[in-house]
């Protein structure tokens, strides 16, 4: 069985949602609440992979807010992700995804270090982060958007925001190595981490983000939006292709601007119906047939057994075990989303 930890919005996201679910006791509470709520499991889940399998699991709503982050309750985000990793593992989930920020807060806190939880030790092959897939499908998503646009990788500049993070990192190794994309820009805070990678890459223009924009044909956003900083769609090149992987997503509701073409990044669609209730609540278009990529990866992982820590730690992500996760996900009838006009 596999499971899926994710987590809402907002405050008042994860209010309308506790009430659709009928959860009236969390619907009209407020931060300091939802700070000691406990993980819940949410949804049960039906996937059938089009070579015939069909396999089952859990969402768990870990009750985790950005709003905790925000607001420096870090021991109450970080105390969120242990336990609703300690709440999948007791229920017998064989494998199970960190969605949206539970995997950065695991990394970024070194949660690692916390294996026990009450009564029970963490067994952290049970779990993965889901990154690998998502960098493979936003490789796909840059390769194949591009072409539906007219822009010729082999001209194009592509600039990365977040280039040194898990998934920046493999998306840089993935262009580098397997297309013949002309320059490629690197926009990250550590500017040392910058470096390791362009030594790495042999290749890489290190540059501000006010200065990468204008020059890029096409814009990998896989960094959380610092604050303060807004992106004029006017500076931007046109055509230009912005593929938005952060979470939430809401670029395509800031950049509306001729030429501009903004898609959302590390999403797949699946060839057959997915029975859950999850995706309507994080307003996917289609509900039924699309997902997070990193969700996937574990759906990936139980319809081939693979019960381990498939993707783990920072820039971890190698090019084989994207080939690994690219092969699976078409195999069992996942493709990237892409543009529709």
């Amino acid at each position: 069985m596999f499971g899926l930890i994710g987590h809402l919005t907002s405050l008042e996201h994860a209010q309308s949602v506790a009430r659709e679910l009928g959860y009236p006791e969390y619907a009209d509470q407020g931060l300091d609440f939802w700070c000691s709520a406990p993980p819940q499991i949410v949804d049960t889940i039906k996937v059938k992979s089009i070579t015939g399998q069909e396999i089952e699991g859990r969402y768990v709503e870990s009750c985790f807010l950005p709003e905790m982050l925000a607001t420096r309750r870090i021991k109450a985000a970080t105390r969120k992700i242990i336990n609703a990793m300690a709440h999948a593992q007791k229920n017998g989930i064989d494998i199970t995804a960190l969605g949206g920020f539970s995997s950065i807060i695991f990394e970024n806190f070194k949660l690692e270090q916390i294996r026990q939880v009450r009564n029970l030790t963490l067994d952290f092959k049970r779990f993965t982060t889901g990154n690998t897939h998502t960098a493979y499908i936003i490789c796909r998503q840059v390769e194949e958007a591009s072409k539906q646009l007219g822009i010729n990788l082999s001209d194009a500049t592509i600039a990365v925001c977040g280039a040194t993070g898990d998934i920046g990192s493999g998306v840089c190794r993935w262009l580098n190595a397997r297309t013949d994309v002309k320059d490629l820009l690197l926009i990250a805070r550590n500017q040392e981490r910058l470096t390791g990678l362009q030594e790495e890459l042999g290749r890489g223009k290190i540059l501000p983000l006010e200065e990468a924009l204008p020059l890029a044909d096409i814009v990998v956003w896989v960094a959380s939006m610092p604050k303060g900083v807004e992106i004029d769609p006017a500076s931007l090149k046109q055509p230009c292709l912005l593929i938005d992987g952060g979470y939430p997503k809401n670029m395509g509701n800031q950049l509306q601007y001729p030429g501009v073409f903004v898609l959302n990044g590390g999403i797949v669609e699946h060839a057959l119906d997915i029975d859950w209730k999850i995706m309507d609540i994080v307003n996917m278009e289609a509900p039924a047939r699309q997902l997070f990529a990193c969700f996937a990866e574990s759906m990936l992982l139980e319809f081939e057994k693979l019960y381990t820590n498939f993707s783990w730690g920072r820039n971890q992500i190698t090019l084989d075990k994207m080939d690994l996760i690219g092969q699976v996900s078409q195999k069992h009838g996942f493709t990237p989303l892409l543009l529709s006009y």
